[in-house]
């Protein structure tokens, strides 16, 4: 199972549409509960929309990669357009992959069916092929 922190309903629509079509479970959730819904869902990976309109992205991702429970969490944010400013924050912050959005939407099957395939949470290293921003 993956889960999504996007606020872009038609957006998260596609990108749940894509996950049911591979046959990967993927849950919608909120930035305020993710923590502690990342503890008791124990998902594979976290995606999540570095432009969130809650302005909680990067708190929530700090708060994720500094519980023992969740710091391994492989996490791939995506930017509506290459802001640098946000994707260095994002990394700063324990994002493992920080993607421009067109790229994210063009590796999106394989990013899912490659994540929700990994055997152990944190197991982000095994991702060869995804090219983040640089």
């Amino acid at each position: 199972m993956i889960l999504a922190v996007v606020d872009d309903l038609v957006f998260l629509s596609k990108i749940q549409q894509t996950a049911k079509l591979l046959g990967i479970a993927l849950e919608s959730a909120r930035p305020e509960v993710l923590p502690e819904l990342a503890i008791e869902l124990l998902p594979k990976a976290l995606v999540i929309d570095l432009n969130h309109r809650s302005g909680k992205a990067l708190e929530v991702l700090r708060a994720l990669k500094s519980d023992l429970k969740t710091k391994d969490l492989p996490v791939i944010g995506f930017v509506s357009h290459v802001q640098s400013t946000l994707v260095n924050a994002a990394r700063d912050a324990g994002c493992d992959f920080v993607l421009a959005r067109s790229a994210f939407v063009r590796e999106l099957p394989s990013l899912l069916q490659r994540f929700s395939a990994s055997q152990n949470v944190g197991s982000a290293n095994n991702i060869t092929s995804i090219k983040p921003l640089a």
